[in-house]
This record gives C-alpha cells, structure tokens and sequence, in this order.
C-alpha cells in the first residue's frame, strides 16, 4: 500500500489517518473532506487518480492541518513516530510538513524498524527536512523544482531562507545544481526535478529530459509539481521502477495539462480529471514503442 504523509491547509483540520478516496473534487478521509486545490491534497487526487488507469491502488493518508505554524506537522510527527515502525507500506510520499530535523531523524528510526523497508519519496517541507539533517541519501526519490533544487545544491544553507545567489536563477543552472546536489551528498537516488523542462537524473548526471507538450499557462499553476509528485507515487506503488516511473509521469502530468486547455484562471483540479486519459495514452505509447524521451 502506498502511504502519503502531508498537511491541508485548514487549522480546524484535525490528524486523521486511513483509506483516501476522492467525491467530486474534494479527498475524503475517515469521513473528513478536504478540497483539492493544490498542495497535499493535489498529491492525493493525482495519486488516486493513477490508480484508477492502474487497478487495485490502495492510498492510506496521514493528514493534519496547518497553516504554516507548525503546531499540525508537529502532532504528525509525533504521530508517525509511533505508528510507522508498526506498519506495512511498499512506498511513502512525505509532503509538506514544516521542516523539522530532529522530528524528521526520529521517523526515519520508525521507518528503520519496518518489517520491509519501503520505497521513500520526498518533496516540499520534508524533503527540506531530509537535507537539513544530512540524510538525503536514505531516499529513493526527491521531486524538487529548480529553487527546491537550488537549496539542495547549497551545502553551507542550513533552511532555505539562506540558500546563496543561484536560488532565483533561471533553469539553465539545472545541471550544475544538481551535480552539486549530489557531490555534498544532499540528493536522494534519483531526482525529478520539476520545471519548463522536467529533468530525470541520478549522481552521473541527467537521463532523460521531458519537455513535451508545453503548455505556458500550465507552468504557472499552483499545484501542478504537486500533481507530478502524485503520479509518480503512485506508478512506483504499482511497482515500476522509479526511473520509468518518473519519466511515465512526467509526460503524463503534461499530456494532463494539455487536455485541460489551461488558462491563468483554470485550477489544479481540471488537469487532475485529465489524468486518467492521458496516462493511459501514455502507458500504451511504451507497450508500442511510440514512446520517445528528449
């Protein structure tokens, strides 16, 4: 089962854990409803959405809400420390949380005393927790974009708020960040990272490069990178490999928003329904060779 650990931003929000379906455009957890809009709950509907095109995709969600004071990610913390170590996941995707280094070592120790070690995927707040502790190389997969990038290529930042002078660079730094992510060992196996071009690399540099289709309107949606995270969860759950998988998502999470027709005034939800159609558009290019990475 894959597990997807995050925040929705309500206080109100009380933890909740268990089965994560969706109605209309709003997750549904334990009888708790949060609207899709970008952020977790973006991840979610994107994740459950793969599963459709994929079959029996089961998705357990650990929520809380927090709006950026900490006191929810704390309890989820907290909460993790107890129960995972516990518990059966082949792959868990952290979110946003807000960046803890003591918190997030003591899950990592929880996750150490699963029965089988899954799969580990990061992005956002907990994947800045990840860096700051030193312990990126224990996951399997991060999906930063260009500035999350930056941070991880800046071994003197302690919090992002510090990152040097390439933050606000433009995308053509890619490369270059993400050699120096991983030679002060602050990258996790792999790397998606998220942009106008999407780029699939591990330490010997850059594999693929998915840049196609390109919808402008799409690059400055709220949620999208969200969405991404969320299909390739999902893929790896179904147990393809995380290389294929992250490629696989990334032409589907365009070919999404292609169909969507963006616009500056569409949401993350619209591309969200396209999902399934366009993944399994996706999905048949690779059976019949149709398929090309640039």
């Amino acid at each position: 089962m894959l597990a997807i650990v995050g925040t929705v931003p309500d206080q109100k929000f009380p933890l909740t854990t268990g089965e994560v379906s969706m109605e209309d455009d709003e997750i549904c957890i334990q009888g708790k409803r949060a609207h899709v809009n970008r952020g977790t709950s973006a991840l979610l509907a994107a994740a459950i959405k793969t599963g459709e095109v994929l079959g029996q995709l089961e998705v357990f969600g650990y929520l809380v809400g927090d709006i950026g004071l900490g006191d929810g990610s704390r309890k989820l913390y907290e909460y993790l420390t107890k129960d995972l170590g516990r518990s059966e996941f082949s792959a868990i995707t952290f979110h946003y949380l807000q960046p803890d280094v003591d918190w997030h070592n003591r899950v990592l120790f929880a996750i150490k005393e699963m029965t089988k070690q899954p799969i580990l995927i990061a992005d956002a707040g907990f994947m800045y927790a990840a860096k700051m502790s030193g312990q990126a190389a224990a996951y399997d997969l991060f999906t930063p974009d260009a500035g999350e990038l930056a941070f991880l290529a800046d071994e003197t930042a302690p919090h992002p708020f510090y990152t040097r002078g390439f933050l606000l660079q433009d995308e053509k730094r890619v490369p270059d960040l993400i050699k120096r992510a991983y030679a002060h060992k602050n990258a996790s196996r792999i790397l998606l990272v998220k942009g106008e071009k999407d780029h699939l690399a591990d330490q010997d540099g850059i594999k693929a490069t998915i840049d196609s289709p390109a919808c402008e309107a799409m690059e400055a949606m709220g949620g999208t990178g969200d969405t991404l995270t969320g299909i390739v969860a999902g893929l790896i759950e179904s147990g393809m490999e995380i290389s294929k998988a992250a490629i696989v998502a990334a032409k589907a999470n365009r070919l999404a928003g292609y169909y969507a027709r963006p616009t500056p005034a569409t949401q993350v939800i619209e591309i969200i329904r396209q999902i399934p159609g366009a993944l399994e558009e996706i999905l048949q290019e690779k059976v019949t060779g149709k398929a090309t990475t640039k």
